[in-house]
């Protein structure tokens, strides 16, 4: 009897389910425009959605702003933080007359084994 169920389908060919009965949920489009390149990018949302402000720039990368009407919205970026390099760490731990004194040993300690290396 399962053989006669699978006979005429190609498996992976199509679903055997129907959308009959299923409720979309309403949708809505909003543009972002790209600050570097001017690149559009259309973007679906859920109507009740909050549609963020900025969105990557498929094209180049770069920040896309949201577009309400003719124009973009203005974003603040005041409150960013700025991100902390190896040398702000660095920075936290120790002072520069610390940081000269350790160059100044690793130097030493290097050419101190060069200069075993040639005289061998």
């Amino acid at each position: 009897m399962a053989d006669r169920s699978l006979r005429g389908i190609r498996l992976g060919a199509s679903s055997l389910q129907s959308e009959e009965g299923v409720v979309f949920h309403d949708r809505i489009n909003h543009t972002y425009v790209c600050s570097r390149c001017a690149h559009e990018t259309v973007m679906t949302f859920a109507a009740d959605a909050e549609a963020p402000e900025t969105w990557e720039c498929r094209a180049c990368g770069a920040e896309a702003l949201l577009r309400v009407g003719e124009n973009v919205v203005e974003v603040d970026h005041s409150g960013d933080k700025a991100a902390r390099t190896h040398w702000d760490m660095l920075l936290e731990r120790r002072t520069i007359p610390e940081l000269e004194e350790l160059l100044e040993e690793r130097l030493a300690m290097l050419r101190e084994r060069r200069g075993s290396r040639l005289s061998a």
